[in-house]
């Protein structure tokens, strides 16, 4: 049901005017009890579209964003290095791209317990919640769910079950529900791989320098 209202979202006006155009004169309110809420977290995050070169970039530099140069991305794409540069200058401030981080082994940097906790934070709150949670010393994944409950998921790591305790005691004097806990085995990911880049452009394409 949800698909009838923003399979066709595009990017003219603001949010209100969207689901006022579509939905009629009572815009969020027309729609089902907790569709209002996914659907303006849909419009209002939509960022400008993805040229290929765009898509290309983002997919090589998952890949190993570190060691990549802009003249392989190039060569890849079929621009030249500036334009590289310069279209990781716009993803950047436009927060399509938001960060470089090392991939780490915790276990092989002496921190064993890898551990997720499902939490319950209030709906109205759990964003103040997730930066709460993040100065939690031990915590190094903060994830908010769009649910009434089980919406924050954390994951932290520590040397030793004192360790785990200490934040378990943490997370209940921050006021969140601990609804399950779990030791994570390993954590595995790979880059997204679904930007429908379709290789080097065309001969004729407009290459900056």
């Amino acid at each position: 049901m949800l698909k009838r209202y923003v399979d066709r979202l595009d990017q003219r006006g603001t949010a209100d005017d969207y689901l006022s155009f579509h939905t009629g004169e009572n815009g969020w309110k027309s729609l089902p009890w907790g569709y209002s809420q996914l659907a303006r977290l849909i419009v209002t995050r939509m960022s400008r579209p993805l040229e290929n070169v765009d898509r290309g970039i983002l997919y090589l530099l998952q890949q190993d964003a570190r060691n990549t140069t802009a003249q392989e991305i190039g060569e890849t794409v079929g621009v030249s290095p500036s334009t590289v540069r310069n279209r990781i200058e716009q993803l950047e401030p436009d927060d399509i791209i938001q960060g470089y981080h090392p991939e780490i082994d915790y276990e092989a940097a002496n921190l064993p317990l890898c551990v997720l906790f499902v939490c319950t934070a209030p709906a109205v709150e759990r964003t103040e919640f997730v930066e709460k949670t993040l100065g939690v010393h031990g915590v190094v994944d903060v994830r908010e769910m769009l649910t009434g409950r089980r919406n924050l998921h954390v994951e932290v790591v520590g040397t030793s079950t004192e360790d785990i305790t200490r934040i378990t005691d943490a997370l209940h004097e921050l006021g969140l529900t601990i609804d399950s806990s779990e030791i994570m085995r390993q954590r595995r990911a790979q880059p997204f791989n679904h930007f429908f880049f379709t290789g080097a452009l065309d001969d004729g394409a407009e290459r900056e320098d």
